[in-house]
């Protein structure tokens, strides 16, 4: 399962730092049609709106990210544990 638990890894690690991105594309002015970056709002939007339900923005802040990231990366532990990776 090494191979498995290899591929997990290195998807969930990509998606985290996709992520990352996204947060910081909301930080500067960005053309919102520009492909690469749609494409990672595209990516990134339904995994972040459910936890943007459960904690809305509050003010400019959204805290939302970072229960995601910390929620990706139990579920990227619980699942290499389970599989043996």
């Amino acid at each position: 399962m090494g191979w498995l638990a290899y591929i997990l890894r290195v998807a969930f690690d990509i998606y985290f730092w996709i992520i990352i991105v996204r947060v910081l594309l909301s930080w500067i002015p960005h053309n919102p049609r520009n492909p690469v970056i749609r494409f990672i709002y595209d990516l990134t939007e339904p995994y972040l709106s459910l936890f943007r339900r459960l904690i809305p923005p509050i003010g400019m802040f959204d805290l939302s990210p970072i229960v995601a990231l910390f929620v990706l990366h139990l579920l990227k532990v619980f699942l290499l544990r389970l599989i043996g990776g």
